[in-house]
């Protein structure tokens, strides 16, 4: 063996404890650079390439010199995700049609965390969608994974005083849009019951009764699938578009109650194969929101369940 593969050979093998401690470690908080990662973009796809940019950084990273893992991988997380969505904003102005987030099909134990619940829910996501890039960084390190103020200045290129007031605007804005009373998972599920009994057996009024006076419905089809170009308001007019639609389903379309973004949500099937998900807003028992995802290409994240954790 010649010195130079001697050399080669030793490094390899130096390497290799030195690769074990930082796949151990980026295994262990993988659940919550995702999470992290999935609130900052509102898109799983996303979500999983800057995983994969992340594990790419830390895996040339001096371990001996890390003091929080955990702190340090959320940072360069949040940095990879910070340069995705400034471009995904510019993507998202060309959007045809309502720009919803990507669905997940969570597990139940996502809705017993009432906040966590509560922050990757399809209503507070697009309330999200309406902070800027830096404001929504910081809201997602501080409201929901409780983040210091000097963490979170490193990961978004801030000093802490500045995160402390980026931090006070984006708490203000998002009070002021998200929604008012969060049902509790009992009315919750109640409203997504009746709903889907409704939906399923064609019950106009019946869909009414479930809707808010001023319920919204937007449609996602990304310009693949048909959907509604702008929002559509008012339980009659939402409930004759939902009824109008279902008289065209043939007889192999079926419903099934599942759990999406840690809320009781549907997955529309037509010939087993999945054509729409929808997820509710739902506030005083009323369903004041109504989500439908149907672009393909978000739809991948509801094969299988997705674990989400702070």
């Amino acid at each position: 063996m010649s010195e130079h593969s001697e050399r080669s050979a030793e490094a390899a093998e130096a390497d290799g404890p030195r690769l074990d401690r930082a796949t151990e470690a980026f295994v262990t908080h993988r659940n919550l650079l995702f999470t992290v990662a999935y609130e900052m973009l509102g898109s799983a796809a996303d979500a999983e390439d800057v995983l994969q940019e992340t594990w790419l950084r830390w895996v040339g990273v001096d371990l001996d010199t890390v003091r929080d893992q955990r702190a340090y991988l959320v940072r360069i997380a949040t940095r990879q995700a910070l340069t995705r969505l400034r471009v995904l904003g510019r993507r998202r102005e060309s959007y045809v049609g309502p720009w919803l987030p990507e669905p997940l099909l969570t597990a139940p134990d996502v809705a017993d965390d009432v906040e966590l619940a509560d922050s990757v829910s399809m209503a507070m996501l697009l309330v999200l969608e309406t902070l800027g890039p830096v404001e929504r960084a910081v809201f997602v390190l501080r409201e929901v994974f409780d983040l210091g103020y000097d963490e979170i200045a490193e990961a978004v290129g801030k000093n802490p005083a500045a995160v402390r007031q980026i931090a006070h605007r984006a708490r203000a804005h998002v009070a002021a849009r998200r929604p008012h009373d969060v049902a509790s998972a009992a009315d919750t599920r109640a409203a997504m019951e009746a709903f889907q009994r409704a939906v399923e057996t064609g019950d106009l009024q019946g869909l009414v009764d479930v809707l808010a006076p001023d319920v919204v419905l937007l449609s996602d089809g990304g310009g693949v699938k048909q959907a509604v170009q702008r929002p559509i308001v008012g339980a009659g007019k939402v409930a004759r578009l939902l009824a109008g639609g279902l008289r065209r389903l043939d007889a192999q379309a079926t419903f099934e109650a599942v759990e999406v973004n840690g809320r009781p949500g549907l997955v529309l099937r037509i010939d087993g194969e999945v054509d729409t998900v929808v997820a509710m807003r739902i506030e005083d028992g009323l369903i004041t929101g109504c989500y439908f995802v149907r672009n393909p290409e978000k739809l991948s994240h509801v094969q299988r369940e997705t674990v989400l954790s702070r």
